[in-house]
Protein backbone atom coordinates (compact mmCIF):
# COMPACT_ATOMS: atom_id res chain seq x y z
CA UNK A 1 0.00 0.00 0.00
CA UNK A 2 2.55 2.11 1.23
CA UNK A 3 4.50 1.84 -2.28
CA UNK A 4 1.46 3.37 -4.18
CA UNK A 5 1.10 6.65 -2.79
CA UNK A 6 2.52 9.04 -4.57
CA UNK A 7 3.89 12.69 -3.23
CA UNK A 8 1.24 14.45 -5.12
CA UNK A 9 -1.02 12.62 -2.98
CA UNK A 10 0.76 14.05 -0.18
CA UNK A 11 0.92 17.12 -2.15
CA UNK A 12 -2.77 17.70 -2.80
CA UNK A 13 -3.90 16.80 0.69
CA UNK A 14 -2.22 19.46 2.65
CA UNK A 15 -2.60 22.27 -0.50
CA UNK A 16 0.85 22.56 -1.04
CA UNK A 17 3.31 21.45 -4.30
CA UNK A 18 4.82 18.37 -5.48
CA UNK A 19 7.82 19.95 -5.52
CA UNK A 20 7.19 21.27 -1.59
CA UNK A 21 6.66 17.57 -0.58
CA UNK A 22 9.98 16.27 -2.21
CA UNK A 23 12.07 19.13 -0.43
CA UNK A 24 9.99 18.62 3.24
CA UNK A 25 10.86 14.59 3.43
CA UNK A 26 14.60 15.41 2.17
CA UNK A 27 14.87 17.43 5.09
CA UNK A 28 15.53 20.02 2.92
CA UNK A 29 15.92 23.68 5.28
CA UNK A 30 14.62 25.02 1.99
CA UNK A 31 11.05 23.98 3.76
CA UNK A 32 9.82 25.85 6.67
CA UNK A 33 10.10 23.98 9.79
CA UNK A 34 6.17 23.60 10.53
CA UNK A 35 5.30 22.71 7.14
CA UNK A 36 8.24 20.38 6.88
CA UNK A 37 6.95 18.82 10.08
CA UNK A 38 3.29 18.95 8.65
CA UNK A 39 4.17 16.93 5.60
CA UNK A 40 6.18 14.60 7.26
CA UNK A 41 3.55 13.77 10.01
CA UNK A 42 1.23 13.34 7.59
CA UNK A 43 3.74 11.08 5.27
CA UNK A 44 3.58 8.89 8.31
CA UNK A 45 -0.08 8.88 8.72
CA UNK A 46 -1.34 7.33 5.67
CA UNK A 47 2.04 5.02 5.54
CA UNK A 48 4.23 6.94 3.11
CA UNK A 49 8.04 6.03 3.11
CA UNK A 50 10.05 8.24 1.29
CA UNK A 51 12.19 6.27 -1.61
CA UNK A 52 15.81 7.71 -0.60
CA UNK A 53 17.15 5.30 -3.23
CA UNK A 54 14.93 6.38 -6.00
CA UNK A 55 15.88 10.31 -4.90
CA UNK A 56 19.39 9.30 -5.12
CA UNK A 57 19.12 8.84 -8.77
CA UNK A 58 17.43 12.11 -9.27
CA UNK A 59 19.67 14.32 -7.58
CA UNK A 60 22.93 12.38 -7.36
CA UNK A 61 23.33 12.46 -3.13
CA UNK A 62 22.12 10.00 -1.32
CA UNK A 63 22.00 11.58 1.75
CA UNK A 64 24.36 9.43 3.32
CA UNK A 65 27.66 9.81 5.19
CA UNK A 66 30.20 7.36 6.81
CA UNK A 67 31.57 8.28 10.47
CA UNK A 68 34.72 5.85 10.99
CA UNK A 69 37.03 5.90 13.92
CA UNK A 70 38.67 3.63 16.36
CA UNK A 71 36.74 3.08 19.51
CA UNK A 72 33.21 5.61 20.07
CA UNK A 73 33.71 4.16 23.93
CA UNK A 74 36.51 5.93 24.00
CA UNK A 75 35.24 9.68 25.16
CA UNK A 76 37.77 11.38 22.88
CA UNK A 77 36.13 9.61 20.23
CA UNK A 78 32.93 10.67 21.49
CA UNK A 79 33.17 14.13 22.12
CA UNK A 80 34.40 14.75 18.22
CA UNK A 81 31.07 13.04 17.56
CA UNK A 82 29.27 14.85 19.03
CA UNK A 83 30.27 17.90 17.29
CA UNK A 84 29.97 16.30 13.97
CA UNK A 85 26.19 15.12 14.71
CA UNK A 86 26.18 18.78 15.73
CA UNK A 87 27.30 20.40 13.15
CA UNK A 88 25.69 17.63 10.14
CA UNK A 89 22.13 17.94 12.23
CA UNK A 90 22.04 21.85 11.13
CA UNK A 91 22.04 20.63 7.49
CA UNK A 92 19.77 17.53 8.54
CA UNK A 93 22.00 15.12 7.09
CA UNK A 94 21.75 11.41 7.81
CA UNK A 95 25.54 9.02 8.47
CA UNK A 96 26.25 5.86 9.61
CA UNK A 97 28.58 5.32 12.45
CA UNK A 98 31.23 2.06 12.72
CA UNK A 99 34.38 1.74 14.82
CA UNK A 100 37.88 -0.02 13.68
CA UNK A 101 39.19 -0.83 16.49
CA UNK A 102 42.55 -0.58 14.58
CA UNK A 103 41.70 -3.07 12.01
CA UNK A 104 42.31 -2.24 8.59
CA UNK A 105 40.02 -4.84 7.06
CA UNK A 106 37.06 -3.92 9.18
CA UNK A 107 37.18 -0.24 8.38
CA UNK A 108 37.85 -1.45 4.39
CA UNK A 109 34.48 -3.03 4.90
CA UNK A 110 32.88 -0.34 5.89
CA UNK A 111 34.01 2.21 3.48
CA UNK A 112 33.44 -0.68 0.81
CA UNK A 113 29.36 -0.63 2.31
CA UNK A 114 29.52 3.42 1.69
CA UNK A 115 30.46 2.60 -1.86
CA UNK A 116 28.13 0.47 -1.90
CA UNK A 117 24.92 2.53 -0.92
CA UNK A 118 26.59 5.04 -2.77
CA UNK A 119 27.10 6.88 0.21
CA UNK A 120 28.12 11.08 -0.18
CA UNK A 121 30.99 10.93 2.34
CA UNK A 122 33.34 9.76 4.72
CA UNK A 123 34.86 11.47 8.00
CA UNK A 124 37.73 9.03 9.09
CA UNK A 125 40.29 8.60 11.82
CA UNK A 126 41.86 5.81 9.89
CA UNK A 127 43.34 2.86 11.49
CA UNK A 128 47.04 1.81 12.20
CA UNK A 129 48.01 0.92 9.05
CA UNK A 130 45.94 2.72 6.40
CA UNK A 131 47.79 3.65 3.61
CA UNK A 132 47.26 6.38 0.92
CA UNK A 133 45.81 4.03 -1.63
CA UNK A 134 42.64 3.35 0.56
CA UNK A 135 41.97 7.48 0.91
CA UNK A 136 42.77 7.68 -3.20
CA UNK A 137 40.55 4.45 -3.96
CA UNK A 138 37.32 6.03 -2.41
CA UNK A 139 37.95 9.85 -3.42
CA UNK A 140 38.54 8.08 -7.09
CA UNK A 141 34.83 6.59 -6.81
CA UNK A 142 33.46 9.72 -6.11
CA UNK A 143 33.60 9.22 -2.00
CA UNK A 144 35.12 12.05 -0.62
CA UNK A 145 37.36 11.48 2.43
CA UNK A 146 37.86 14.38 5.50
CA UNK A 147 40.60 12.75 8.11
CA UNK A 148 40.71 13.86 11.90
CA UNK A 149 42.83 12.93 15.08
CA UNK A 150 45.59 10.97 12.73
CA UNK A 151 47.30 11.96 9.37
CA UNK A 152 47.74 9.13 6.42
CA UNK A 153 51.16 9.85 4.37
CA UNK A 154 50.56 10.65 0.82
CA UNK A 155 47.14 10.96 1.61
CA UNK A 156 45.79 14.56 0.13
CA UNK A 157 42.63 14.87 1.96
CA UNK A 158 41.56 17.76 4.35
CA UNK A 159 43.07 16.45 7.79
CA UNK A 160 41.48 18.06 10.86
CA UNK A 161 43.48 17.18 14.28
CA UNK A 162 45.67 18.92 17.35
CA UNK A 163 48.74 19.94 17.13
CA UNK A 164 49.85 17.10 19.43
CA UNK A 165 53.67 18.14 19.36
CA UNK A 166 53.51 21.46 20.44
CA UNK A 167 50.53 20.07 22.67
CA UNK A 168 53.23 17.88 24.68
CA UNK A 169 55.79 20.23 24.34
CA UNK A 170 53.17 22.11 26.95
CA UNK A 171 52.65 19.39 29.30
CA UNK A 172 56.43 18.49 29.34
CA UNK A 173 57.49 21.91 30.12
CA UNK A 174 55.03 22.60 32.74
CA UNK A 175 56.44 19.85 35.14
CA UNK A 176 60.42 20.90 34.05
CA UNK A 177 58.99 24.70 35.18
CA UNK A 178 57.81 22.94 38.19
CA UNK A 179 61.23 21.36 38.89
CA UNK A 180 61.37 18.03 37.91
CA UNK A 181 64.21 16.10 35.97
CA UNK A 182 63.38 12.75 35.89
CA UNK A 183 59.79 12.76 33.43
CA UNK A 184 58.52 9.62 31.71
CA UNK A 185 56.52 9.00 28.61
CA UNK A 186 53.77 6.51 29.04
CA UNK A 187 51.46 5.46 26.55
CA UNK A 188 50.71 5.78 22.72
CA UNK A 189 52.33 4.16 19.99
CA UNK A 190 54.56 5.06 16.79
CA UNK A 191 52.63 3.22 14.13
CA UNK A 192 50.41 6.57 14.26
CA UNK A 193 50.78 10.21 14.07
CA UNK A 194 49.65 11.25 17.30
CA UNK A 195 51.84 8.62 18.99
CA UNK A 196 54.92 10.10 16.70
CA UNK A 197 54.27 13.62 17.25
CA UNK A 198 53.11 13.85 20.98
CA UNK A 199 56.52 11.36 21.58
CA UNK A 200 58.50 13.89 19.35
CA UNK A 201 56.96 17.16 21.31
CA UNK A 202 57.83 14.84 24.73
CA UNK A 203 61.59 14.81 23.55
CA UNK A 204 61.86 18.21 21.81
CA UNK A 205 60.80 19.87 25.55
CA UNK A 206 62.81 17.36 27.42
CA UNK A 207 66.41 18.18 24.88
CA UNK A 208 65.79 21.75 24.83
CA UNK A 209 65.92 21.78 28.53
CA UNK A 210 69.13 20.11 28.86
CA UNK A 211 67.55 16.65 29.48
CA UNK A 212 68.10 13.12 27.58
CA UNK A 213 65.55 10.76 28.63
CA UNK A 214 67.04 7.61 30.18
CA UNK A 215 65.95 4.02 29.25
CA UNK A 216 62.94 2.77 30.40
CA UNK A 217 61.28 6.70 30.75
CA UNK A 218 59.58 5.93 27.76
CA UNK A 219 56.68 3.35 28.42
CA UNK A 220 55.20 2.93 24.89
CA UNK A 221 51.65 1.17 24.87
CA UNK A 222 48.88 2.32 26.86
CA UNK A 223 46.02 3.82 25.37
CA UNK A 224 43.22 2.85 28.04
CA UNK A 225 42.55 3.50 31.84
CA UNK A 226 42.98 -0.50 32.55
CA UNK A 227 46.65 0.00 30.90
CA UNK A 228 47.25 3.12 32.28
CA UNK A 229 46.53 1.23 35.87
CA UNK A 230 48.70 -2.02 34.96
CA UNK A 231 51.66 0.40 33.48
CA UNK A 232 51.75 1.63 37.07
CA UNK A 233 53.45 -1.41 38.55
CA UNK A 234 55.84 -0.86 36.39
CA UNK A 235 56.46 3.07 36.44
CA UNK A 236 57.21 2.61 40.63
CA UNK A 237 59.21 -0.29 40.27
CA UNK A 238 61.79 1.85 37.92
CA UNK A 239 65.61 1.50 38.82
CA UNK A 240 64.95 5.16 38.34
CA UNK A 241 61.56 6.13 38.77
CA UNK A 242 60.62 9.14 37.85
CA UNK A 243 58.70 11.96 39.67
CA UNK A 244 56.60 12.72 36.96
CA UNK A 245 54.57 11.36 33.83
CA UNK A 246 52.98 13.32 30.53
CA UNK A 247 50.35 10.77 29.37
CA UNK A 248 49.38 9.92 26.22
CA UNK A 249 45.76 10.78 26.75
CA UNK A 250 43.53 11.27 29.89
CA UNK A 251 42.68 7.90 29.92
CA UNK A 252 46.28 6.31 30.53
CA UNK A 253 46.65 9.44 33.43
CA UNK A 254 43.63 8.40 34.98
CA UNK A 255 44.50 4.49 35.04
CA UNK A 256 48.38 5.64 36.17
CA UNK A 257 46.88 8.03 39.13
CA UNK A 258 45.03 5.28 40.28
CA UNK A 259 47.14 2.71 39.93
CA UNK A 260 49.96 5.45 41.96
CA UNK A 261 47.24 5.83 44.92
CA UNK A 262 46.42 1.90 44.90
CA UNK A 263 50.56 1.69 46.04
CA UNK A 264 50.24 3.80 48.91
CA UNK A 265 51.52 6.80 46.82
CA UNK A 266 49.70 10.42 46.64
CA UNK A 267 49.13 11.41 42.57
CA UNK A 268 50.06 14.91 42.60
CA UNK A 269 52.33 15.01 45.40
CA UNK A 270 54.48 12.17 45.47
CA UNK A 271 54.11 11.58 41.73
CA UNK A 272 53.14 14.94 39.36
CA UNK A 273 50.70 12.88 36.43
CA UNK A 274 49.82 15.06 32.84
CA UNK A 275 47.09 14.03 30.62
CA UNK A 276 45.84 14.76 27.10
CA UNK A 277 42.69 15.79 25.40
CA UNK A 278 40.91 17.27 28.55
CA UNK A 279 38.50 14.92 29.08
CA UNK A 280 35.18 16.21 31.38
CA UNK A 281 36.22 13.03 33.18
CA UNK A 282 40.07 15.27 34.16
CA UNK A 283 38.17 17.95 35.80
CA UNK A 284 36.19 15.52 38.55
CA UNK A 285 39.00 13.21 38.97
CA UNK A 286 40.43 12.68 41.97
CA UNK A 287 42.99 14.15 42.14
CA UNK A 288 41.72 16.47 39.38
CA UNK A 289 43.80 15.83 36.19
CA UNK A 290 46.11 18.59 35.11
CA UNK A 291 46.10 18.20 31.23
CA UNK A 292 46.38 19.66 27.60
CA UNK A 293 42.93 20.69 25.79
CA UNK A 294 43.15 19.42 22.11
CA UNK A 295 40.54 20.86 20.39
CA UNK A 296 38.36 17.34 19.44
CA UNK A 297 35.06 19.18 19.40
CA UNK A 298 36.44 22.32 17.49
CA UNK A 299 37.76 19.13 15.07
CA UNK A 300 34.84 17.41 14.87
CA UNK A 301 32.94 20.66 13.92
CA UNK A 302 35.72 21.50 10.67
CA UNK A 303 35.68 18.33 9.61
CA UNK A 304 31.69 18.13 8.92
CA UNK A 305 32.15 21.61 7.46
CA UNK A 306 34.52 20.97 5.21
CA UNK A 307 32.99 17.55 4.10
CA UNK A 308 29.52 19.72 3.64
CA UNK A 309 31.61 21.98 1.46
CA UNK A 310 32.96 19.77 -0.47
CA UNK A 311 29.94 18.83 -0.98
CA UNK A 312 28.21 21.78 -2.58
CA UNK A 313 30.92 22.38 -4.85
CA UNK A 314 33.11 24.20 -2.89
CA UNK A 315 36.60 24.40 -4.01
CA UNK A 316 38.75 22.80 -0.68
CA UNK A 317 42.36 21.90 -0.60
CA UNK A 318 43.94 18.99 0.89
CA UNK A 319 46.60 19.20 4.00
CA UNK A 320 46.37 19.21 7.73
CA UNK A 321 44.92 22.12 10.10
CA UNK A 322 46.27 21.67 13.57
CA UNK A 323 44.05 22.99 16.23
CA UNK A 324 46.59 24.64 19.28
CA UNK A 325 45.78 23.08 22.85
CA UNK A 326 46.01 24.60 26.08
CA UNK A 327 47.09 23.79 29.08
CA UNK A 328 44.96 22.99 32.07
CA UNK A 329 47.07 23.15 35.29
CA UNK A 330 44.50 21.45 38.12
CA UNK A 331 45.66 19.60 41.24
CA UNK A 332 47.89 16.17 39.41
CA UNK A 333 51.10 18.22 39.24
CA UNK A 334 53.31 19.45 41.61
CA UNK A 335 56.78 20.21 42.75
CA UNK A 336 59.18 17.12 43.14
CA UNK A 337 58.74 15.11 46.45
CA UNK A 338 60.93 14.66 48.91
CA UNK A 339 59.46 11.30 50.15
Amino acid sequence: MAQKIKLSTIADALGVSTATVSLALRDSPLVADATRDRIKAYAREIGYIYNRRAASLRTSRSGILGVVVHDIMNPFFAEILRSIESELDRSRQTFLLSNHYDKLEKQRTFVDTLLQLGADGVIMSPAIGTPAEDIRLAEDNGLPVVLIARSVEGADVPVFRGDDSYGTGLATNHLISLGHERIAMVGGTDQTSTGRDRYQGYLAAMRAAGMEPRPGWRMPGPRTKQAGFETAQAFLAHGDRPTAAVCFNDLVAIGLMNGIARAGLVPGIDISVVGYDDLEEAAIATPALTTVWNGQREVGRRAARTLLDRLNGVEVHGGQELIRPELHVRQSTGKPSDR
